[in-house]
């Protein structure tokens, strides 16, 4: 059986990591993780506008939250429901960075493993595909993965120069 593209991207450390992070990225096929989380959106217009561009979704606090994967040895599909909001994402593994496809915008991250954790840094994005956008204009988001009370934990932070916070949120999931 090949190896997930988190097996891929993070390779020995990924069996390192705790049970729950192990569990959601050893998924293949089609699965739903369900839980809570809670959305803030940035207040500044231009925050507001790259949030609907990319699809993110609205403020909320506690709100239900379905994940369903799609995951094969090369691509995983992540469709994300934040309550009655949508939000998909694609991601795949190129040249040891993982990639995701967000509305217009693609990310290039890198992977680390450490403390339990797994942390994701900017190391490029492009718009529509083609357009480069330095890694350095990324220096404002933040995403982390964790385990807390033996549950799966997200962290996102975005922002981004001029615009600031364009979304943050966090939650748990567990297996349906």
């Amino acid at each position: 059986m090949q190896p997930t593209v988190f097996q891929q991207a993070l390779g020995a450390a990924f069996f390192r990591l705790p049970d729950s992070l192990r569990l959601l990225h050893s998924n293949r096929g089609r699965t739903r993780w369900v839980g809570r989380a809670s959305v803030e959106r940035g207040r500044n217009p231009l925050a507001r506008l790259c949030a609907r561009i990319a699809g993110l979704p609205p403020a909320g606090q506690d709100v239900a939250t379905v994940v369903e994967f799609d995951c094969g040895p090369a691509r995983e599909t992540w469709r994300r429901e934040f309550g009655a909001a949508r939000m998909t994402s694609v991601l795949g593994l190129r040249d040891g960075l993982l990639r995701e496809r967000l509305g217009p915008v693609s990310f290039r991250f890198a992977l680390h493993a450490n403390d339990g954790a797994i942390w994701w840094t900017v190391a490029g994005a492009r718009l529509f595909g083609l357009l480069p956008l330095p890694a350095s204009m990324f220096d404002g988001v933040r995403c982390r993965e964790y385990e807390q009370d033996e549950r799966y934990h997200f962290e996102v932070d975005a922002a981004l120069p001029v615009a600031g916070r364009i979304v943050r949120y966090a939650g748990w999931l567990v297996p349906e």
